[in-house]
């Protein structure tokens, strides 16, 4: 990974590209994000940077953070990410990371937690049809069969039974940054990403570019 961000999303809505045509976009406020620690080999066994995002209210914090903020000379801040990068060696303890170290037309990983929908059936969930509405049908919108009669004679793991859906991590791939706009730390994302209005969401380039 050499590069990434924490945002947070905005809503979506539409923009024209050069040739007029119309491109649904997510609104991201991308930091600006502040170096809160670095971590080396030498100290840690491993090389990353902590960064936090988002302002906080020192009496909102537990001691132990406050301290952590307060040894660096920071201000405190709500949310606190380890990004591993491929090389630290621009960063220090201090240094403000913004929306412009990405770039129209790069192609971004973002990851965020989807909505929660709360317990739902398998017909919601999974995508599975329901069963006759009349003639007598008592099976609406059961989950099906259970499984063999005798033998086994268990449900088999793997079932699709209804559960709680959604408020899961979620990672969607390969998205285009659309348009970057440096003053008001904004990133435009083709598409949609995951989570409602107000979530946090990462942003890193893309795995598979």
């Amino acid at each position: 990974m050499k590069k990434a961000i924490m945002a947070k999303k905005i809503g979506m809505t539409q923009v024209f590209d050069d040739s007029a045509n119309l491109i649904p976009v997510t609104v991201l406020e991308a930091g600006p994000c502040i170096v809160t620690q670095v971590k080396t080999k030498e100290n840690d066994g491993y090389e990353a940077i902590q960064v936090g995002f988002g302002d906080a209210k020192e009496k909102s914090m537990i001691k132990p953070a406050l301290g952590h903020f307060k040894k660096a000379d920071l201000p405190v801040k709500k949310h606190l990410k380890e990004f591993r990068l491929d090389d630290i060696s621009a960063y220090e303890v201090g240094v403000e990371i913004k929306a412009d170290i990405f770039a129209a037309g790069d192609k971004v990983d973002v990851v965020g937690t989807s909505k929660g929908k709360g317990y739902q059936s398998t017909i919601k969930k999974y995508g599975q049809s329901r069963g006759p509405m009349t003639h007598g049908s008592k099976s609406k919108r059961v989950s099906g069969s259970m499984g063999a009669a005798t033998s086994p004679g268990r449900v088999l793991k793997g079932k699709a039974l209804p559960s709680h859906m959604g408020a899961v991590r979620t990672t969607v791939q390969n998205l285009e940054v659309v348009r970057v706009d440096a003053e008001k730390n904004l990133i435009l994302v083709k598409g949609a990403v995951p989570g409602p209005k107000g979530s946090l969401i990462t942003i890193k380039d893309s795995v598979k570019a």
